[in-house]
């Protein structure tokens, strides 16, 4: 092999034109100059970010289906692989593979391709196994088939199942622990070309990266040119505002939700209190009777100050004294240190992990509030010889479900402040759904148990649900653009609780049912599309990025108040201005039901005023289109970060919910 070609990476070249190479500084800045080329950035790295979950979004296992048009659905998986062995992927009962597709199967290891995983290829080097369990966990979610009995060593028991069961699914594994720019672009690049319908993506980026240097944001764009939605996960990094990273508006951006289910544990303490917290624990208790419980003993030494031992450093715990205990420390890293050591349990407070989320423990172990953890710090402190005992996590009812989870990212949109992020929420917080049994269930090292389930959180596991919700939509609505459906799926979205903002939850929590007939959508093309390009990039290399370097855009700029989303969204500068007038334009299109009038009803701040011209709207026929005003008016308060209202288009059976949204740019709003 000639050193030039070791120098290139890859190629691509099915559904758009570039390489991927190792390039010098210098290298990189004369191929940048040439006229031919529209932009060269860093290969920067991102991150991989039921059997309750679909009956809790109302959509049950009985759901009205269209089987035969579902089954010719291909949903692509960007991810970390699949463990296509899981019975959730079997392919009993599946006909031929759909015609239109014309990807590839690369088996590798234990993946092998069937009727139901259709197609399957890696770019990291070690096939499309899942070493991981993330690609498996969201192509189940999100396709799965139905399969009953499954649980997470008997938690969670119940029909594991996607949410378009019947649908096909193609694996494209970019990601080992992380996922290069250069893998991505080449997984949108066969995807696209393969013939895929809908695209799922829970992968993102850590912080803010440049829209010409994310190939999410570029391979998501040749998607929407081929018709293909693609659906991404927010990210991670809630509950603090601006932190949303899936921000462009062609793509269908989503946050995670909580369901009426939460996993709890208790330990109870040796003078018979019992105290409940949060925990996947699937170990039973290791015996009746109770274990020595401490607290802040350990070995004393220059690097092991009380401050180490209390939050059980590694090198800092005592084997003669923790082996057999279970262990109460300050500070959640410290799992390899309490099993080095030999002990058999461990404490933490909530504040380390979360209110609102329970994750797997590699130990008995559990997450209680801070005043619970205080009073089990203060029993070890009075006791004489303190024991406890740690009992086997169970399902209990979540009363505030669903509202938005901790770590969810928020906007507003830190990029383009008119596109209100995340676009919606889906059930993301202890999802159970496949997993590769090569893959550790809680991704401690020490933790060598093995499941074709497994129970995780994130905004990675709220977008499949909605992947299969537009999946969903499709079957009954094969020749509808990425943008009517994104806008089906927004429109019959539902509010969350008063304690959550739009900056949270976009346009609310999906309804699939109700998404497959919204009544009206806001549709958008591809021109459409370009003219926003056109608008928000003019002057900027980011224009190029997307569109190519010899792009023409319109003379006129597009104003951005006109744009058809479906949520209506203006940030005021209060520096230069503290009146609020704003009019935005949209345009509806009929989808529901012939000779039908929408009334309109808005649900104001009551520092706004709004006005809807015309207030109704008749139409006669399918696929007819309408055009409305939305003013808005009012004084903007001081302190007053947000300002939020909505409208509601209903013709009696059907309800077109948008959010408005006025905000204070310069504030930094946390819902």
């Amino acid at each position: 092999m000639s050193g030039d070609q070791e120098l290139l990476v890859r190629s691509y070249k099915r559904s758009f034109n570039g390489f991927a190479a190792w390039l010098t500084d210098q290298e990189r800045e004369k191929l940048n100059a040439m006229e031919e080329v529209i932009s060269v950035f860093p290969n920067t790295l991102y991150k991989p970010l039921t059997t309750r979950s679909w009956d809790f979004l109302g959509f049950p296992e009985n759901i009205t289906r269209n089987p035969s048009v579902e089954s010719d659905v291909i949903v692509g998986i960007i991810d970390s692989g699949i463990a296509s062995g899981s019975p959730l992927f079997s392919d009993e009962g599946f006909g031929p593979v759909p015609k239109k597709w014309k990807g590839v199967c690369k088996a590798h290891d234990t993946v092998v391709c069937n009727k139901k995983v259709i197609g399957a290829k890696g770019y990291t080097g070690s096939g499309a196994v899942d070493n991981v369990g993330h690609g498996t966990h969201t192509a189940s979610t999100a396709a799965g088939n139905e399969v009953k009995g499954a649980s997470f060593y008997g938690l969670a028991e119940g029909t594991a199942r996607g949410g378009v069961s019947s649908a096909r699914i193609a694996a494209y594994k970019v990601c080992e622990e992380y996922c290069q720019a250069a893998n991505i672009l080449a997984g949108f690049d066969d995807a696209i070309a393969d013939g895929v319908d809908i695209l799922s993506v829970s992968l993102g980026a850590d912080g803010s990266s440049s829209f010409m240097f994310d190939p999410i944001v570029i391979g998501s764009f040749h998607a929407l040119e081929k018709g293909i939605l693609t659906v991404q996960a927010g990210g991670n990094n809630g509950p603090y505002s601006s932190t949303v990273s899936s921000l462009v508006p062609w793509l269908l951006s989503v946050g995670a939700s909580t369901t009426d289910r939460q996993f709890v544990d208790k330990v109870v303490l040796g003078d018979g209190r019992s105290l409940t917290g949060l925990s996947i624990n699937s170990f039973s208790p290791i015996r009746d009777a109770k274990v020595p419980l401490i607290y802040g003993v350990g070995i004393n030494s220059a690097d092991c100050g009380i401050d180490s031992i209390r939050g059980c450093s590694d090198g800092c715990l005592d084997p003669k004294t923790a082996k057999g205990s279970i262990v109460v420390c300050n500070d959640d890293m410290s799992w390899e240190e309490v099993n080095r050591v030999g002990g058999v349990g461990v404490i933490y407070p909530t504040s380390l992990g979360g209110s609102d989320v329970a994750f797997v423990s590699p130990l008995p172990g559990l997450y209680l509030s801070s005043q619970d953890y205080e009073q089990v710090k203060a029993y070890v402190n009075s006791t004489r010889k303190p024991k406890a005992t740690i009992l086997k996590s169970v399902a209990a009812k979540n009363p505030s479900a669903p509202s938005v989870a901790s770590f969810s990212a928020r906007g507003p949109n830190r990029d383009l402040p008119e596109i209100n992020k995340p676009d919606l929420v889906a059930p993301g917080v202890e999802i159970l759904a496949g997993f590769s049994p090569l893959a550790s269930l809680s991704e401690i090292t020490f933790d060598k148990r093995s499941s074709k389930y497994n129970i995780v959180s994130g905004t990675s596991m709220a977008c499949p649900h909605v992947s299969g919700a537009a999946a969903y939509v499709k079957t009954f609505h094969p020749d509808w653009s990425p943008s009517a459906i994104k806008s089906a799926l927004m429109t019959t979205a539902r509010p969350l609780n008063a304690s959550d903002k739009e900056f949270a939850y976009g346009s609310g929590n999906i309804d699939p049912a109700k998404a497959a007939s919204p009544g009206l959508i806001y549709d958008l093309g591809h021109a459409d599309y370009v003219n926003y390009i056109c608008t928000v990039y003019r002057n900027s290399t980011t224009l190029g990025s997307l569109l190519g370097k010899n792009a023409t855009c319109p003379d006129k700029k597009l104003s951005l108040t006109t744009f058809n989303y479906p949520s209506l969204t203006f940030p005021i500068k209060l520096n230069v201005t503290k009146t609020i007038n704003v009019t935005f334009n949209r345009i509806v299109t009929n989808v529901g039901l012939p000779n039908s009038t929408y009334t309109a009803k808005v649900v104001s701040d009551p520092r706004l005023k709004i006005e809807v011209a015309p207030d109704t709207l008749s139409f006669k026929l399918l696929n007819e289109t309408r055009a409305f005003t939305v003013k808005v008016v009012g004084k903007y308060p001081a302190k007053e970060a947000i300002l939020s209202s909505y409208l509601v288009w209903s013709d009696g059976s059907h309800s077109v919910r948008s959010p408005i949204v006025v905000y204070n740019l310069a504030a930094q709003p946390v819902d």
